[in-house]
């Protein structure tokens, strides 16, 4: 059979996919894309990313949470949410993302496939339709960007349909009164959140001893107490051993003894890489833990010419980073001479309610490298911007380098965290000192001002460490 001929085959549409090949055909490389899945955009636009972050906002805004005693008066629930009302801005804003994908991808003149792709050999792939026989692309290079799907722990009962994943859930009929999430990673934690402003009585169940651990543990304590104080039953350091089904539910029981009731169970259990179905290792490429792939710092597996982006190489699994670790394979690829090499440091954000966002260096990480440090911090309610809003608990958290108070992390908890964030990326990625802050005038009333005091308060913590040294002596 003969194979139509593309510099570059695409293993996916989503943010790496996508990404990846509008990087190789804006420098005038013949592309194609292939995606099994009828929309376009992968889990983010589908079923992750996009969608769970409408949803937070919708829940937000019918819950009206966020004007709850703001005005000296309560504002209630709307009397019933239905799962409509629910669903019904992220649809539309899925729908706007299908199309503009699809638009990106005609304005870049790649090819798209239907079907589910398979190496033939390490330049072939053949792509394979519903109910049609099977074509083959050869490519000189291939990008790998299939993403991930939910994993399913054998001790949940996946096929009685009150049970929902993180995909799943996007397919709720009913508005449930209870459900439980089994999962404290960064999916269980924000849908925890979502229905427990929805009025939900949520339990979320947690394998560790706390919520993110990745996260700052003071930001990690924060947002457990603010999840606990939206009406989340946190359950830590426990597991789920059985579950029995009933008419009205399910009655959950834990390892500590506990049993929950509840109508709905959601598992937010991690992922597992997309590649079973691909035909790796018959093209050399091994399949390693949950379905991940292992690539080297420009993105290649084990086959030079084969290159793998995305949630499928595992951590972070993050759109941006995936994004960009596309462009950077790209450019390696066909030695563009562009972007060669991904940021050193990221950002993330976490849409709980509240938002909680980090870059850089947390005081675990610099008491583990031996680096003296001071901290500032910064309250929303000490903030004329957060008194207007009315956040009474989120905070910043500056950490600076002791001896020349150059900016070495930012962790935040509260409102528009995750764009606040970036103020401080870009002091972080140009090696800035506590003058950057200090020197800036920053527009009253903001959140961004919280910079600032956070710094001075950093900057006091300096002179109260001088000052007890000059005591001493």
């Amino acid at each position: 059979m003969d194979a139509k001929h593309y510099d570059l085959a695409v293993i996916g549409s989503g943010p790496a996919g996508e990404k990846g090949a509008a990087q190789a055909a804006y420098f005038g490389k013949r592309v194609a894309i292939i995606e099994k899945e009828t929309a376009l955009g992968g889990a983010a636009a589908n079923t992750g990313t996009l969608p769970s972050k409408t949803l937070r906002e919708t829940a937000l805004y019918l819950s009206g949470f966020k004007q709850r005693g703001l005005y000296g008066m309560e504002i209630s629930l709307k009397d019933r949410v239905t799962a409509g009302d629910f669903l019904y801005r992220e649809r539309l804003v899925v729908q706007s993302e299908h199309q503009r994908i699809t638009e990106n991808i005609k304005r870049h003149e790649i090819d798209l496939y239907d079907g589910n792709a398979s190496f033939v050999d390490p330049h072939t792939v053949a792509v394979k339709p519903k109910h049609s026989p099977a074509i083959h692309l050869h490519s000189d290079v291939i990008l790998i960007a299939t993403g991930s799907y939910p994993h399913h722990p054998d001790n949940l009962p996946f096929h009685d349909r009150r049970v929902y994943d993180s995909d799943t859930i996007l397919t709720i009929n009913d508005m449930p009164p209870s459900m439980l999430v089994a999962g404290g990673g960064v999916i269980g934690c924000e849908y925890a959140c979502i229905f427990a402003a929805l009025g939900i009585e949520v339990t979320l169940v947690g394998g560790r001893d706390r919520l993110l651990t990745f996260l700052d543990p003071e930001i990690s304590e924060a947002l457990a107490a603010a999840m606990i104080k939206l009406g989340v039953h946190v359950r830590l350091s426990d597991m789920i051993e059985t579950v029995d089904a009933a008419d009205e539910g399910f009655d959950v029981h834990l390892k500590s003894g506990e049993t929950v009731n509840v109508h709905n169970i959601l598992a937010a259990t991690g992922r597992t890489g997309a590649t079973d179905q691909l035909n790796l290792p018959n093209v050399g490429v091994d399949i390693g833990p949950r379905g991940n792939l292992s690539v080297n710092g420009a993105y290649q597996t084990a086959v030079p010419h084969i290159y793998a982006v995305g949630d499928v190489i595992g951590f972070p699994a993050l759109a941006s980073t995936s994004m960009e670790q596309a462009r950077i394979a790209m450019v390696h690829a066909f030695d563009l001479q562009y972007k060669t090499t991904l940021a050193p440091i990221l950002p993330y954000g976490i849409y709980t309610i509240p938002e909680c966002s980090m870059e850089g260096e947390t005081e675990t990480a610099l008491k583990e490298k031996g680096v003296d440090y001071v901290v500032g911090r910064a309250r929303y309610d000490a903030n004329a911007r957060g008194q207007i809003i009315g956040d009474e608990d989120g905070f910043m958290k500056l950490v600076f380098g002791a001896d020349d108070m150059k900016l070495l992390g930012i962790q935040i908890i509260g409102e528009n965290a995750s764009e606040l964030i970036h103020i401080g990326l870009l002091g972080l990625l140009s090696g800035a000192t506590a003058d950057l802050f200090i020197q800036t005038c920053f527009n009253y009333p903001t959140l961004g001002e919280m910079y600032k005091y956070a710094t001075y308060d950093a900057l006091g913590a300096k002179a109260k460490r001088s000052d007890g040294a000059a005591n001493q002596t």
